[in-house]
C-alpha cells in the first residue's frame, strides 16, 4: 500500500475545501500518499495545516494550478467563491474551473507515485474524463449529506417542480421517508431554472457522476441510515460515509485554525468561555458565504440582547456604519456577549462545555459540527442546499428550531431584502433552544445522543472508520484488476 496515491481536488469554497483537507489527513493516516490540487490563493489558506500534518509524518502534498481568471473576465486573485461579490459571477468562475482540465491532467501524468484515484468535488465534472484517460477511478465528493442530495436528485431529475407556478408555493418532496415541505425557490435554487450555462453545468455533472466509480460523503451511517441506502440505490453507486471528518483534528491549533486563522486568539476565546456556566452560551455564526444587510445585523444583535442569554457572535463582514453600531452594542451587553470578527474557531467553540446551542446558516459542515458537539440548533438558511439541511435538522433529526427564514438570498443580494427575520423571532428562537422546558430538554437529549454516535463512528471499527477501510480496499482492487 506504500504506492497508493489519492489526488484530491476540492471546490474553491471554504465549505468544500475544509472537509477535503480533513479527508486528506484521514487517508494519509492510513499510509496513503495524498496530493491536494488547488490554486495559489487557496493553497495559501490551508498550507499551515498541511505543513503541520507533514510535520506529524503524514504524506500530504500541496500542488498549485493557475486559475485563468482574466480569460473569463474576473479580477486576478478572486480564486475562491467567497471572494466574489455577487452570485452573478459564479458562471465565470465555473468557466475558469473548466479550463483547468488540461493543466491538471499534465500535472497528474508527472506525479510519482502515479495517481491511484481522484477524489473531486461534484462541480468538477471533467475529472471523470481525466480519470478515465489515466485509467483510474474517480470518486465524487458530496459537500452536503445523503438526505440533502437525495432531495436534490428528486428536484433536479423529476418533474416535481414543473407543475408549481409560484416560487413561494409549498410542496411536499415525493419519494422520501419523512414529510418535507419546501417552496419551489428553496428546492430549486441550485441551477435548474437559472442561466443556460448553469443548466448545462448541472447536466454535465450528472453525466460525469454516472461515469464515476463511487461517492464519498462527509456524514455517518447512523445519522441518516435510510437516506444513505436510498441515495446509493437511486445513483446506482457505492456511497461511503466517512465522517464527521472534523474529528480528525486533535491539536488545539488544528481545531482553532481549521479553514483560516481565527479573528480572535483561541486562548482568549477559551478564557471567556471558561468563565461561563455549563451549556449557558449560544454560538451565532451564519457562515463564510452568507451575507446580511446592516439592518438585519442590528436585528440579530437586538434579539440577542433581549434574550438575556450569553452569546458568541461571529460577524463576517462589517461597514463603517455597522462597526459604529457594534461598538455601542458591545458596551451595552458587556461581558455577556463576545463578538468575533471575520472568522471564528467554530469547532473549538462548539465543543466547549459552556456552549449549549448554535444559531447556524445550515451549511452542511456547520450542521454536522453542531451534531458532533451534541448541540440543538436555531436554523437560519440563505440559499443552495441550506434550506434542505434545515429541514433535516428540524424535521428529520428533530434537534432544531427554525428562525423563520423563508426567502432565498444569494451572495450579493442581501441589501435588496433588508430585514427578513425580526428581533422578536430571533429572541424567541434562542429562548426555545436554550430553555429548560420539556420540549427543549428532549431536543437536547436527542442532540447529545447523536453527538455520541458521531464520535463512535470515527473511532476504530466505528462505521465511518470501516467505510474508509472499505473505500481504500475497493481502490486497491480496482488497481489490481487494471
Amino acid at each position: 500500500m506504500a504506492s497508493l496515491h489519492f489526488v484530491l481536488f476540492p471546490l474553491m469554497e471554504p465549505g468544500h475545501m475544509i472537509p477535503m483537507v480533513d479527508i486528506a489527513r484521514i487517508l494519509a493516516a492510513r499510509r496513503a500518499t495524498v496530493t491536494i490540487i488547488t490554486t495559489p490563493v487557496n493553497a495559501a489558506r490551508f498550507r499551515a495545516a498541511v505543513d503541520r500534518a507533514v510535520g506529524a509524518g503524514l504524506e500530504i502534498r500541496l500542488l498549485e494550478v493557475r486559475l485563468p481568471l482574466a480569460e473569463v473576465g474576473l479580477p486576478e486573485g478572486f480564486e475562491n467563491f467567497d471572494l466574489l461579490p455577487s452570485a452573478d459571477l459564479h458562471v465565470q468562475m465555473f468557466a475558469a474551473m473548466d479550463m483547468l482540465e488540461r493543466p491538471t491532467e499534465d500535472l497528474l501524468r508527472g506525479l510519482s507515485p502515479p495517481p491511484s484515484c481522484i477524489v473531486s468535488d461534484n462541480l468538477f465534472p471533467w475529472t471523470t474524463d481525466v480519470a478515465r484517460r489515466l485509467g483510474i477511478p474517480r470518486l465524487v465528493f458530496y459537500g452536503p449529506g445523503c438526505f440533502t442530495y437525495l432531495c436534490l436528485h428528486i428536484a433536479m431529475n423529476t418533474d416535481v417542480l414543473d407543475g408549481i407556478e409560484s416560487d413561494s408555493e409549498t410542496f411536499v418532496v415525493p419519494g422520501i421517508f419523512d414529510e418535507i415541505k419546501l417552496t419551489k425557490a428553496q428546492a430549486g435554487s441550485w441551477g435548474k431554472r437559472d442561466s443556460d450555462e448553469m443548466v448545462d453545468m448541472f447536466r454535465r455533472m450528472d453525466v460525469a457522476e454516472k461515469g464515476a466509480y463511487g461517492i464519498v460523503v462527509n456524514s455517518f451511517d447512523e445519522l441518516e441510515p435510510k437516506y444513505v441506502e436510498e441515495l446509493a440505490k437511486v445513483k446506482g453507486k457505492k456511497v461511503w460515509c466517512i465522517g464527521p471528518v472534523s474529528l480528525c483534528n486533535r491539536s488545539l491549533l488544528d481545531i482553532a485554525e481549521r479553514g483560516k486563522k481565527s479573528g480572535i486568539d483561541e486562548h482568549d476565546c477559551l478564557k471567556w468561555l471558561d468563565k461561563k456556566e455549563t451549556a449557558s452560551v449560544i454560538f451565532v455564526c451564519l457562515g463564510s458565504m452568507s451575507s446580511i444587510s446592516n439592518e438585519q445585523m442590528f436585528e440579530i444583535g437586538s434579539g440577542l440582547e433581549a434574550s438575556n442569554v450569553a452569546f458568541i457572535w461571529c460577524v463576517r463582514r462589517t461597514t463603517e456604519e455597522s462597526e459604529r453600531w457594534l461598538l455601542g452594542f458591545e458596551e451595552r451587553v458587556n461581558d455577556r456577549g463576545l463578538i468575533v470578527r471575520s472568522w471564528a474557531p467554530q469547532v473549538l467553540i462548539l465543543s466547549h462545555k459552556s456552549v449549549g446551542g448554535f444559531v447556524t446558516h445550515c451549511g452542511w459542515n456547520s450542521n454536522l459540527e453542531g451534531v458532533t458537539a451534541g448541540l440543538p440548533m436555531v436554523t437560519w438558511p440563505h440559499f443552495a442546499d441550506q434550506f434542505l439541511n434545515e429541514r433535516f435538522i428540524v424535521d428529520v433529526l428533530k434537534i432544531g428550531v427554525s428562525v423563520g427564514m423563508e426567502e432565498v438570498v444569494v451572495v450579493g443580494d442581501h441589501d435588496k431584502f433588508g430585514v427578513l427575520v425580526k428581533k422578536d423571532d430571533i429572541k424567541k428562537s434562542v429562548e426555545r433552544i436554550m430553555g429548560k422546558d420539556e420540549e427543549a430538554e428532549e431536543r437536547r437529549t436527542r442532540a447529545r445522543e447523536l453527538g455520541k454516535m458521531a464520535k463512535r463512528a470515527m473511532e476504530e471499527m466505528g462505521s465511518s472508520h470501516r467505510n474508509t477501510t472499505s473505500m481504500i480496499q475497493d481502490i486497491i482492487e480496482q488497481l489490481d484488476n487494471k
